[in-house]
């Protein structure tokens, strides 16, 4: 498997055409973004470019590709106000792998380690992250590369007819 990572720096209608598409998948909805209800967990969001390049402003972007083919992307916020722990100088991680081809395959492995060697690269020591409490896949993964569980926010989210919480993680770079 050919795969690279590359630093979004430059939004085009490509991509945000297929970051609309993977933020609207059925499959993928329930994983990557809270739902209050059944209605919102069924709600349509598309993206235009002018949000696509303020999220440049507050995220750090980076496009995975397999084959030079898009399957995901990865982004880091620096201390945004959603954090379990208020710790100056936290990172606060997303990763979306949006083709289903290249699910199980270990590149949100790859992904992460990418991520945690780029915050670190810019001198930040604590990463922090949310997993959905019915995602015990990317639990597993998160907890074998060494990520704490801090704190759990319940009731955060809307899936398979009840709501479930919200498993808040943090890990020290050393």
């Amino acid at each position: 498997m050919n795969l690279h990572i590359e630093k979004l720096t430059h939004p085009n209608t490509d991509i945000l055409n297929a970051l609309n598409k993977w933020d609207n998948s059925p499959d993928l909805i329930p994983f990557i973004r809270p739902n209050r209800n059944k209605e919102e967990l069924e709600q349509c969001r598309n993206m235009d470019m002018d949000e696509f390049k303020d999220r440049l402003e507050s995220h750090s972007m980076f496009l995975i590709y397999v084959e030079n083919n898009l399957v995901g992307e990865m982004n880091y916020m620096i201390d945004p106000a959603h954090l379990f722990k208020k710790v100056r100088g936290t990172a606060w991680v997303g990763i979306t792998i949006g083709d289903p081809d290249a699910r199980g395959k270990g590149i949100g492995y790859e992904a992460i380690r990418y991520l945690e060697k780029e915050i670190k690269e810019q001198g930040l020591a604590r990463i922090e992250l949310g997993v959905f409490e019915f995602n015990t896949q990317a639990h597993k993964l998160y907890s074998q590369m060494g990520y704490q569980v801090i704190g759990r926010i319940p009731d955060f989210t809307y899936w398979n007819e009840k709501m479930w919480s919200d498993i808040r993680m943090e890990k020290v770079l050393v």
